[in-house]
């Protein structure tokens, strides 16, 4: 009886968090600084139909894909550090990112045609830190949470002063433009991006859910999981690379936007609680929801000048973070 509830519960909230998701979506794409007639889009009348299917759909869906991206790779990096304000940025992964886009911008790359080249470096840099973070933590061939933690922040701190050295170096447009990457924005991509983007989080969204049972023995204790025979060193190495590939994937492509993977994956818990079974797929779904929502409100607060996703996302998530605690049993509780 008890498992029949369960699972009912479940799967309301994994139909409402997808309901949720899909309107979030439709919004994205019919709400603008623009007016968009539907029906002359459909008809394949100009310009209502360039601006559907070449401006208003691509940036909906690397929108949906980047908030789910980011607010999973929040709920698996909290469990693998067993720390509630572990975030996507945790490893270092964001900022290895953050740094290889803004060496290629130094170096002219963002320029004409070879714009693309800022995302490349964008991914090569998360992935020099993500192999950088796993050999520091790694001892006689064991990983622990807690070296992965130390690493990752180290290497976090040594990413953002090499970032603040090379954005004083360069001159006043490529400073410019370094600051702009920096504040996470959203751009209508190719939809040969948007492809190659599904192909790659699409088998890593599918790993993690599929461990979610080991997540939940993982979030107690290493030695909690270690007594039920689980190889803590082989999850830890799995959730490691598949939370990079989720963070360093939307960021080569958004820049770093914050707060997705902290605030939605604590007011699920507060909804859902703590197994991952469930709060995986949900902080997947809403995630997505909450920053195609954010995207909609970059576009039309001070149409038409656009204000990037990441200030949103900020200037959002940060009092509702605050009240979401305050209001939690009456006090700050983590």
């Amino acid at each position: 009886m008890a498992n029949s509830r369960r699972n009912a519960g479940w799967i309301a909230a994994i139909m409402f968090s997808a309901a949720a998701a899909i309107l979030a979506g439709l919004t994205a794409v019919l709400v603008g600084s623009h007016n968009l007639s539907l029906d002359r889009a459909m008809k394949g009348l100009a310009p209502d139909r360039d601006i559907l299917i070449q401006l208003r759909l691509p940036r909906a869906l690397l929108a949906l894909w980047a908030g789910g991206a980011l607010s999973l790779a929040g709920v698996l990096f909290q469990a693998l550090m067993r720390n509630p304000l572990a975030t996507p940025d945790t490893l270092g992964v964001s900022s290895g990112a953050a740094l290889g886009a803004v060496v290629a911008i130094a170096l002219g790359w963002s320029s004409g045609t070879a714009i693309s080249a800022v995302s490349i470096a964008a991914c090569a840099g998360a992935a020099i830190v993500l192999v950088l973070v796993v050999v520091i933590a790694s001892n006689r061939g064991s990983i622990s949470s807690v070296g992965l933690l130390l690493s990752g922040v180290t290497i976090n701190i040594m990413c953002g002063a090499t970032i603040v050295f090379i954005a004083s170096m360069v001159g006043f447009l490529k400073s410019f433009a370094v600051a702009h990457w920096l504040m996470g924005g959203l751009d209508a991509p190719e939809y040969s991006t948007l492809a190659w983007l599904t192909a790659l989080l699409t088998p890593v969204c599918l790993v993690v859910f599929w461990h979610g049972r080991e997540w939940n023995l993982l979030a107690v204790g290493d030695t909690w999981a270690t007594t039920r025979g689980l190889s803590t060193s082989r999850l830890l190495l799995i959730g490691c690379v598949a939370g990079s590939l989720l963070t360093g994937a939307v960021t080569a492509l958004t820049g770093p936007i914050a707060f997705v993977g902290l605030i939605v994956p604590h007011a699920l818990r507060m909804w859902l609680g703590a197994d991952h079974r469930i709060l995986a797929p949900c902080a997947f779904l809403l995630g997505a929801a909450f920053l195609a929502l954010c995207d909609v409100f970059s576009r039309t607060i001070l149409a038409p000048v656009e204000v990037p996703v990441g200030v949103i996302t900020a200037l959002l998530g940060g009092p509702f973070f605050i009240w979401m605690l305050k209001s939690k049993r009456g006090g700050v509780t983590l």
